[in-house]
C-alpha cells in the first residue's frame, strides 16, 4: 500500500428481488453467479476511478452482473473498512493494501481463497505470501510495488564509477562518490517518520533476515537485523545522507538537480521522473537493490479480497478471476503502469517492450519477500521506525535493536 490516495463514500450491498440459492459455504446465503444482480467494489486512491473502465469489459461478458465500483480514498479506507465491518454494511469485495491484510484478518472479515480456483504458482511468491495467514490465503494478488535503486548515470561517471553498484560495498562508494563530485547528498534515505521502515526492510532482507523468524516471534535483534541497521545508519554517521526529514518530501527534483543523485523507491517514481525531470531522460538507471548475501527487495501492492458476510461471493469470484488473468492484468497495466502480480501478464506484449527499467522491477519481483501480515503492524511499523530514527541520529544499532525487540514480541501474539 504505498501509491498516492484520495476520496471515500460508503457502500450499501444490494440484494433486493435477487434470487438466492445456497452455495453451501461460510457466509450463509449466496446469489448465484448467473443471476441478476449488483456487485459493490471499494477501490483505493487512483486505482478506484481508473477501475471501472475495466469492469465495463467484465460487465460485457457477464451482463446479469452489475458492478458499482466506490473510490476511496487510502487516508480514510481504514476507518471505512472498520465501521463497514462493524455495522456488517460492507461491499462484496474491495482492494486491500498488503500491510493492511494482518488486521482484517483478525476482524475476520475476510472470506479465505479458494484455492482450487486460483493457485498460488501463478503469482510472484511474496505477493502471495503476505496473504496467508496460519496456511489460509485471504485475499488474491492483484497488482505489486517493489523497491529498486535509482541512480544518475551521467554523475556517476562524472564521478569516477562507470559500472552500476551491485553490492552494499559498491552503493556506499558511489554516494561517496557523489558528494565528493559536488553531490549535497549521496543518497537520499527517510530516517524517520512514517513510511521509514521501507528505506530499511531491503536492506534487512539483503542481509537474509526477517521481521518475523520461524519461530512465529519478531526478528529485530537478529544478527542480521542489527547487522541491516548497522549498515543503514552508516550512511547517516558519514554524512552521506540527510538526518533531518520533512513529512511529504519527494526525492524527484533533487534527484533531476543532482542534490540526491540516488535512492530506493518503488516502479511509480520512473513516470514521475519522466514527467517532472525530463532533461535527464537516459541519463539514469534503475536496477536491483544492492547485495549483501543476497539482493533481496520487498513487495506491497494491493490485494482483492471478498468479505465473509458478502452475498454476491460466486459473482466476486467471476470478477476476481477477470481481474487477475495474464491479459487484463496487462490492460491494467497500460491504464495504471501497477506492476501484474500474476507472472504470465509479464509475456504479454505490453510488459515484454517494457523497457530495462521495467525488467528490473520483474527481476525483483521473483525474489522478493513479502511484509507479513501482522494484525497490529502499524504500531509494530511505528516501533520500527522509532528505532530508526534513534538509529540515525547515532544511536548504537545493537542496544537500540534489543530494546525494539522487546517492543515488538509486545505486538506480536
Amino acid at each position: 500500500m504505498t501509491r498516492t490516495k484520495s476520496v471515500s463514500v460508503a457502500a450499501t450491498v444490494v440484494v433486493t428481488a435477487l434470487a438466492l440459492t445456497s452455495c453451501g459455504s461460510s457466509g450463509g446465503e449466496r446469489v448465484a453467479a448467473d443471476k441478476k444482480q449488483t456487485l459493490t467494489v471499494w477501490a483505493m486512491g487512483e486505482e478506484g476511478t481508473r477501475l471501472k473502465a475495466v469492469t465495463d469489459e467484465f460487465t460485457k461478458q457477464h451482463p446479469n452482473i452489475t458492478v458499482k465500483v466506490t473510490p476511496v480514498g487510502w487516508d480514510v479506507v481504514h476507518q471505512k473498512l472498520v465501521s463497514a465491518i462493524a455495522a456488517k454494511k460492507t461491499p462484496d469485495m474491495a482492494q486491500m493494501g498488503s500491510t493492511m491484510m494482518g488486521e482484517f484478518i483478525a476482524l475476520d472479515a475476510l472470506e479465505p481463497v479458494d484455492t482450487k480456483t486460483f493457485k498460488k504458482s501463478d503469482f510472484f511468491p511474496a505477493t502471495w505470501d503476505s496473504n496467508v495467514k496460519d496456511g489460509t490465503a485471504y485475499g488474491v494478488p492483484w497488482y505489486a510495488d517493489t523497491r529498486a535503486l535509482y541512480y544518475r548515470t551521467d554523475l556517476a561517471e562524472k564521478a569516477g564509477v562507470d559500472k552500476a553498484p551491485t553490492t552494499w560495498k559498491d552503493q556506499q562508494a558511489l554516494a561517496a562518490a557523489y558528494q565528493k563530485a559536488g553531490a549535497e547528498w549521496g543518497t537520499d534515505l527517510q530516517p524517520s517518520s512514517t513510511g521509514a521502515w521501507q528505506s530499511w526492510v531491503q536492506y534487512l532482507y539483503s542481509a537474509g533476515g526477517e521481521l518475523i523468524g520461524k519461530d512465529g516471534k519478531p526478528a529485530l535483534d537478529s544478527p542480521a537485523a542489527i547487522r541491516a541497521f548497522t549498515q543503514w545508519a552508516s550512511y547517516f554517521k558519514k554524512g552521506l545522507a540527510k538526518k533531518t526529514f520533512t513529512p511529504g518530501y519527494d526525492v524527484t527534483k533533487d534527484f533531476g538537480s543532482g542534490k540526491r543523485p540516488m535512492f530506493q523507491s518503488g516502479p511509480w517514481m520512473v513516470a514521475n521522473i519522466d514527467d517532472q525531470q525530463p532533461q535527464i531522460k537516459g541519463k539514469y538507471k534503475v536496477v536491483p537493490v544492492p547485495a549483501d548475501k543476497t539482493s533481496t527487495s520487498w513487495v506491497g501492492g494491493a490485494s482483492l479480497v471478498t468479505f465473509k458476510n458478502s452475498a454476491h461471493k460466486a459473482a466476486a469470484e467471476e470478477l476476481t478471476q477477470y481481474l487477475t488473468t495474464p491479459k487484463t492484468q496487462a490492460k491494467w497495466y497500460e491504464a495504471d503502469k501497477a506492476l501484474p502480480a500474476n507472472k504470465a501478464a509479464w509475456d504479454e506484449p505490453a510488459l515484454k517492450g517494457g523497457g530495462d527499467s521495467l525488467a528490473t522491477f520483474k527481476t525483483s519481483l521473483d525474489t522478493a519477500k513479502a511484509i507479513p501480515p501482522l494484525e497490529k503492524w502499524n504500531e509494530f511499523a511505528a516501533a520500527v521506525e522509532g528505532a530508526l530514527s534513534k538509529i540515525s541520529q547515532g544511536a548504537d544499532p545493537a542496544a537500540t535493536a534489543k530494546t525494539l525487540q522487546k517492543t515488538a514480541e509486545g505486538l506480536v501474539g
